[in-house]
C-alpha cells in the first residue's frame, strides 16, 4: 500500500467521528437516515451532506474538508450510488484519505452485492465517459475507487436482513453503531506537537520500514540520544497507521514504568488495549509472555 504523506501538522484535525457517503435518493430518508440518527443518539459526531450542498457536477469543498476531518468514513453502496458524480468524487477522496492519513473506511452494501458494485464499472461508467469526454482522468479515478472500495470488508444488508446473521434492519444498524463506537476509541490520536524541522524524512523512513499492508511481523527500533524527537516520531507514525489495524497500543515511558511498577503492568496494559479485556490479570512475567504469544499471534495489531 502507499505510504501516508506526512503533513506539516503531526495529526489531522478531526472534527467528525464519522463521514457518511450515500446516494440521497436511494437511502436518505430510509436506511441512511435511520443509521445517522442512531449514530447521533450514541453520541457519535456524524457528518452527512445537506441537500443544499448538492449543486452542479462539482463536489462542494465543504464535503472534501469534512471527509479529511473525519476519523471513519462509511460508504453506503446502493443501487444508484455510482450514478452520482458527487458520490464518486466523495469515494475518491475517502480512499485518498485512507492511503494518506490512515483513515478507516467501512462499506455497507445495501441491497447490493460487492459484485454488483464492480459491475457498475462497466454499465454506469460508459454513461460517465460519454458525459465527461474532456475529463476522462476523473472517470478513471472513479473506476479505480469503485473497484478498491468494493473489495473492502464491510456490512451487508439485503431485503432488510443482515447477510451475516439474519438480523433485521434495526438490530443490524445497532450492531454497526456499537462497532463504530468501539472503533472510534481506537482512532483517538496521540497529542503531538508540530514536527521539529528535519523529522519528516525520519517519519517517511519509519513508514517505509514498517511496510504496513504486508502480512508479516515488523519490528522497528528508534535509537538516539535523549531529546532528539524519538517519541515524536513514534507518536506521529502511530497516528498515521492506527486506523488500519484491528487493535493498537502505545506504551510510553517503558523504562520508567517498568522500574516503578514492574513488567507485568506493561504486559497487562498491552493485552488490555489490544484485546479489550480490561480485567485481565497475569500474575507474573512468564505467564504474560506466554499469553502475549498465544493471543496476539492471530491478530493484526499495531
Amino acid at each position: 500500500m502507499a505510504i501516508p504523506n506526512v503533513s506539516s501538522s503531526s495529526s489531522p484535525q478531526r472534527n467528525h467521528d464519522v463521514f457518511l457517503s450515500f446516494r440521497g435518493e436511494d437511502t436518505r430518508n430510509t436506511f441512511t437516515g435511520h443509521l445517522y440518527n442512531a449514530l447521533v443518539i450514541k453520541g457519535i459526531k456524524t457528518f452527512r451532506d445537506d441537500m443544499v450542498l448538492q449543486k452542479g457536477d462539482e463536489i462542494s469543498p465543504v464535503l472534501l474538508e469534512a471527509i479529511e476531518q473525519s476519523k471513519i468514513s462509511m460508504i453506503v453502496f446502493s443501487k444508484n450510488y455510482a450514478t452520482s458524480t458527487w458520490c464518486l468524487d466523495e469515494l475518491v477522496k475517502i480512499l485518498d484519505c485512507r492511503k494518506s492519513i490512515g483513515q478507516m473506511v467501512r462499506p455497507i452494501f445495501y441491497d447490493v452485492d460487492p459484485s454488483d458494485v464492480r459491475k457498475q464499472l462497466g454499465e454506469v461508467m460508459d454513461m460517465h465517459e460519454n458525459k465527461f469526454k474532456d475529463d476522462i482522468q476523473r472517470v478513471l479515478r472513479w473506476k479505480v475507487a469503485l473497484k478498491e472500495a468494493a473489495s473492502l470488508s464491510g456490512w451487508h444488508l439485503n431485503n432488510g436482513l443482515s447477510c451475516l446473521n439474519g438480523r433485521h434492519e434495526p438490530d443490524f444498524i445497532q450492531s454497526i453503531v456499537e462497532e463504530i463506537s468501539s472503533r472510534i476509541l481506537k482512532c483517538t490520536f496521540l497529542d503531538v506537537a508540530k514536527y521539529p524541522v528535519g523529522l519528516h524524512s525520519h517519519i517517511d523512513a519509519m513508514s517505509e520500514l514498517l511496510s504496513v499492508g504486508y502480512d508479516d511481523v515488523r519490528m522497528v527500533g528508534i535509537h538516539g540520544i535523549g531529546g532528539i524527537g524519538k517519541t515524536t516520531i513514534a507518536k506521529a507514525v502511530y497516528n498515521l497507521f492506527t486506523g488500519q489495524f484491528q487493535s493498537c497500543s502505545f506504551l510510553a515511558n517503558v523504562r520508567e514504568t517498568t522500574k516503578q511498577c514492574g513488567l507485568v503492568q506493561l504486559q497487562e496494559t498491552l493485552l488490555s488495549e489490544t484485546l479489550g479485556n480490561i480485567n485481565l490479570k497475569l500474575g507474573n512475567e512468564d505467564r504474560g509472555i506466554n499469553v502475549i504469544k498465544e493471543r496476539l499471534c492471530i491478530r493484526r495489531f499495531f
